[in-house]
């Protein structure tokens, strides 16, 4: 592949990843902190909401982030892709299988995200990578792919990792990627939309919430799962408080 070559796929990259997060996470934007910001004040996890300075920021590093991610996406997919264990023809492996690489990359992600947040954490490492990120202790949708570009980086390599791993589909990935920008925007919502006692649920107290990731941002510990609590659980990380500020939140907007 020529410098030329790549570029063109950058571009390509670029502008698909982009439009789909600057249309999720100003879609939701728009309808949670425009038109149904009264309706939805009774369960916005903190009362008070993000600064102008705040939301432009996040746009801004959002935009190095997908630039960051195309570049990732353009080299897992052309470049290393004779390397790597995707497959081109879904028959090659059947459907049922196709649809397990969707809980395989579930689970994968969420440990890679859980570890790797972490390392960002550590204290000789945090300033440098992962502050930026925290900068927003009151996130928005907008917070959602706002990383200093090391961090950036760090995020996008488990698209790597999953090709590199078990046999899996270009458009497995792909898709995959759609919930993840999806759930991601929810993460950092700043509201709760789950249902009273969804966290005591069997199946809810080992999803993780937008609460439980708000408050991450706003203690900057504890709670650092991506898509369930087993890590946290498992580790001892999960906020205290939890619970209790779950049970707060979605209380005020049953009265």
């Amino acid at each position: 592949m020529t410098l030329q070559e790549f570029l063109s796929s950058w571009q390509t990259a670029y502008l698909k990843i982009g439009s789909r997060y600057f249309l999720m996470a100003g879609t939701v934007f728009i309808l949670f902190y425009i038109i149904l910001k009264k309706v939805m004040l009774s369960r916005k996890v903190q009362p008070k909401f993000p600064k102008i300075k705040d939301y432009l920021r996040d746009v801004f590093y959002s935009g190095i982030s997908v630039a960051i991610f195309a570049g990732v996406t353009v080299c897992t997919f052309t470049i290393l892709k004779p390397y790597t264990n995707m497959y081109d023809k879904i028959t090659d492996y059947g459907m049922p299988y196709y649809f397990f690489t969707f809980i395989w990359m579930f689970f994968l992600h969420d440990a890679y995200f859980y570890w790797a947040h972490r390392l960002m954490h550590h204290p000789k490492i945090f300033k440098y990578v992962h502050l930026i990120h925290h900068k927003s202790n009151n996130p928005s949708p907008w917070t959602s792919y706002a990383f200093h570009p090391i961090e950036a980086v760090m995020e996008a390599l488990i698209v790597p990792i999953i090709a590199f791993s078990i046999p899996t589909h270009r458009s497995a990935i792909i898709i995959y990627t759609l919930f993840q920008i999806t759930y991601n925007v929810y993460g950092h919502l700043g509201f709760e939309i789950f249902p009273k006692k969804f966290n005591l649920h069997w199946f809810g107290r080992w999803l993780n919430t937008s609460t439980a990731h708000n408050m991450h941002h706003k203690y900057f510990v504890k709670n650092y799962g991506l898509w369930t609590t087993i890590w946290d659980r498992m580790m001892g990380t999960m906020h205290a408080k939890y619970d209790e500020t779950y049970q707060n939140t979605t209380e005020r907007a049953a009265t």
